[in-house]
């Protein structure tokens, strides 16, 4: 039993996915030549005026109602003064006194224990998260360092990227409560298309408020701050580390500094930054180049209209109504275009958990050998759905339906078309097969005689050979059949 219990809150930066950047035209295509996509507003160039994107503010209404927020009638900006080299304004435009959204909140499903709430690791746990604060902000750039010419290289192509900063309450205890609300939160963010949650893009970013008390106390201690942490893996070993450093520091009669720590990947050890700075620190104050903004109900209802069912949601109904595993139900839900997918196809067949065994056993794999994302996918919507009937009407076989289902994905082939030209129907004429189930007897009249003498294994060794010689393409049910009555019948011999 921990002698300590943590307490955590998060920062999470989320880039958003809007062609231009939040105060200028300037594209926010990630990668290509440093500096490529800078102008006089990003840049910081004197003299420029910064001009709201609309669609920053769309995406943040958005964000805000999907996390339950309060969304802010009259938000406005304001400028947060520091020098870093990648700052070329001296500033960040950000949002301190009026945020676009406050007091939300977002449930998670989390596994149980004796020390969190439940009975045992299997058992699950729903917790909720309330949400402090939702702003908006530009981001800055990124420093480059060099270390073989021990240079540091500035990239100011990030600067203005549009940022949404999502402020939880110090409500986690456990690294697993972490690592669940950040892949629900991607998973959201994802389904209401308004980031990528790509962390090994920078899409999401996460910074650990983290301390420690000993339990059963009541106040916080002194917090540490670990910053722009870009994997669950990290932020997970990050809390681990810190919460274990911060509780020998204590034991041993130290104090707890506030303070900005670096986590190291290689060594996974936090390190020390620089002092914590308050907001005082900051010198904030309204930004004069940017309006006040007056959010409307009416304007917040349009942007309501088009709020999905969140993946928290559709993944409790897919496991009520449609009876999917719990693993089957979140992979289906982590992205919004095999969500749209799954949906379809469960519609076109009729079949839920059918749909879902061919989404996770075949088409994740034809996109993981296609080195493919989801969002990247050709295929047509109606093609997985119109593949799985014809497996179940028996007009095709599995092997066949995976076959014809990598030539829909890799050829946009049209079931039925691609089923005609490469010859996979089925044959089910019982004329037909009981041709072939003659010429097969016929040429096997040693198993034939062992099994009427009772010998009945024979019969799948007959009916193996039956479907070889019709290529695999003879309905099972219907071969059977027709084998059955071939050896009922009067010999051939």
């Amino acid at each position: 039993m921990r002698e300590f219990e943590t307490v955590v809150g998060l920062e999470v930066h989320v880039e958003l996915k809007t062609e231009s950047k939040i105060f200028c035209s300037c594209p926010t295509k990630f990668g290509g030549a440093a500096n490529a996509h800078i102008c006089e507003v990003c840049a910081g160039l004197p003299g420029a005026l910064p001009r709201l994107n609309r669609k920053v503010l769309d995406y943040a209404i958005l964000t805000a109602l999907a996390l339950r927020c309060d969304v802010t009638r009259e938000s406005r900006f304001d400028r947060k003064n520091y020098f870093y080299p990648d700052l070329p304004k001296g500033y960040q435009i950000s949002q301190l006194y009026a945020p676009i959204g406050r007091n939300g909140y977002m449930d998670i499903d989390i596994a149980g224990s004796p020390e969190t709430g439940g009975s045992s690791a299997d058992e699950k746990r729903r917790k909720r998260i309330r949400i402090h604060e939702l702003h908006m902000e530009d981001d800055a750039g990124k420093l480059i360092h060099e270390e073989t010419e021990n240079i540091t290289r500035i990239d100011f192509s990030r600067c203005g990227v549009p940022l949404l900063e999502i402020v939880t309450e110090p409500d986690f205890r456990e690294p697993e409560e972490v690592t669940a609300f950040l892949e629900d939160l991607r998973r959201l963010l994802k389904s209401i298309d308004v980031s990528d949650g790509k962390m090994q893009e920078g899409s999401l970013r996460v910074d650990v408020n983290l301390s420690v008390r000993p339990k059963g106390e009541e106040a916080l201690g002194t917090r540490t701050e670990m910053k722009n942490l870009s994997s669950f893996r990290a932020v997970t070993k990050a809390i681990a580390f810190e919460a274990d450093r911060q509780w020998e520091v204590l034991r041993g009669g130290g104090v707890i500094q506030r303070e900005t720590r670096r986590w190291d990947e290689q060594k996974e050890e936090t390190f020390a930054m620089r002092k914590k700075e308050d907001a005082s620190e900051y010198k904030y104050y309204p930004e004069p180049d940017l309006p006040v903004l007056h959010i409307t109900e009416q304007k917040i209802d349009e942007v309501r209209s088009v709020l999905p069912e969140l993946p928290g949601e559709k993944k409790r109904r897919y496991i009520k109504e449609w009876n999917l595993p719990e693993y089957d139900a979140g992979i289906l839900t982590e992205n919004k275009e095999i969500t749209v997918l799954f949906e379809k196809t469960a519609e076109i067949c009729k079949d839920p958990k059918g749909a879902s065994n061919w989404i996770m056993g075949e088409i994740l794999k034809i996109l993981n050998d296609m080195n493919m994302q989801p969002e990247e996918m050709k295929v047509r919507a109606e093609s997985p759905g119109e593949i799985i009937l014809l497996v179940k009407e028996g007009r095709i076989s599995r092997a066949s339906g995976k076959e014809l289902l990598r030539a829909a994905f890799t050829e946009n082939a049209m079931p039925e078309e691609y089923a005609e030209a490469h010859d996979l129907w089925l044959i089910s004429d019982p004329e037909k097969l009981a041709d072939v189930i003659t010429e097969v007897l016929e040429k096997n009249p040693k198993a034939v005689g062992e099994y009427k003498s009772g010998k009945t294994k024979n019969f799948q060794f007959l009916l193996g050979q039956a479907m070889r010689a019709t290529g695999g393409k003879a309905d099972p049910a219907a071969l059977r059949k027709a084998l059955e009555e071939g050896l009922a019948g009067p010999d051939l011999l």
